[in-house]
């Protein structure tokens, strides 16, 4: 059942537990238990929000920056990549496979707001080796939701003899 309720309330954290219930044959209370036991167990972590940005007036920009490191003895990327994710304008890190070591994702108000947070905060901590940073241009699909107005399924024009 946890798997079934964690595919429902990534999709849709406002369901109501009887809402869930209903869904998988279960009683509300049932579905409370089984919520608790996962925050509990830190397998639900929060109740994020997903925002299209673009339909406000408020100007943001996204970053995903490649970083390579130099790991720590004994400690890994862990020690490096727990440093990065403290900082306030980082909204991810992620380990990678591949040619670089971190990706970082940040938001900020523009993207001379993202250079100066690599110039001064990232780039310059004592484990970083290179940065390469590339902006987000448009958003189509997050945390497997279309951000697309009033669009979803099949975009093709209907053509008819």
């Amino acid at each position: 059942m946890k798997e079934k309720i964690l595919s429902i309330i990534s999709k849709n954290s406002k369901l109501s537990t009887e809402d869930l219930a209903a869904m998988l044959e279960a009683s509300p209370e049932e579905i409370q238990a089984e919520i608790a036991a996962m925050e509990q167990e830190g397998i639900i972590c929060g109740y994020p929000t997903l925002i299209n940005w673009d339909n406000t007036d408020c100007e943001r920009v996204t970053a995903l920056i490649e970083v390579k490191i130099t790991p720590e003895r004994g400690r890994g990327f862990d020690k490096v990549a727990e440093r990065i994710y403290q900082f306030e304008e980082v909204e991810s890190v992620y380990l990678m496979s591949g040619g670089f070591d971190l990706t970082v994702i940040i938001d900020g108000k523009s993207m001379k707001e993202v250079a100066r947070f690599v110039a001064t905060k990232l780039a310059p901590m004592e484990s970083i080796m290179s940065t390469a940073t590339y902006f987000v241009l448009k958003k189509y699909k997050e945390h497997g939701l279309s951000l697309l107005e009033g669009k979803n399924g099949d975009e093709r024009q209907l053509i008819t003899p």
